[in-house]
């Protein structure tokens, strides 16, 4: 099924938004002692596991974070949805078994909400890693 012109424009101008939102995330971890890693962490296409906005570590923290930009907090808290959260928490694992030096850190899945003119409002642990 082919994409009308006015679906594609509005698809591009959500990936704008998400990348300025991520980038907004980026400034407030740097500002806040976080190293970001990664952002826009892909693993193998087709192996199940989701992009992951990004990837930082402060001390012996490393946090994957979805990135959500949404007109207010609990928008964008639902849009994470648990399917989303396992393909985070596979891609969480690949990028691990990739950097196995980082492997014995403690290790958290936040979401990062960005709403417009407002700082970027970030809450840890939303979910755990399940064996």
């Amino acid at each position: 099924m082919r994409m009308t012109l006015k679906s594609q424009r509005l698809k591009k101008q959500a990936q704008k938004r998400g990348r300025w939102g991520e980038w907004r995330c980026r400034v407030a971890l740097n500002l806040t002692g976080w190293s970001v890693l990664q952002h826009g962490y892909t693993s193998q296409p087709g192996s199940g596991a989701g992009e992951i906005d990004l990837i930082a570590r402060r001390g012996r923290v490393i946090t994957f974070i979805e990135v959500k930009t949404r007109p207010d907090i609990k928008q964008g808290l639902e849009a994470v949805s648990a399917d989303q959260q396992a393909r985070i928490t596979r891609g969480a694992e690949r990028f691990l078994a990739r950097h196995p030096n980082l492997a014995d850190l403690d290790l958290r899945f936040d979401v990062m909400v960005v709403r417009p003119w407002r700082w970027p409002v970030r809450f840890a642990d939303v979910w755990q890693l399940t064996p």
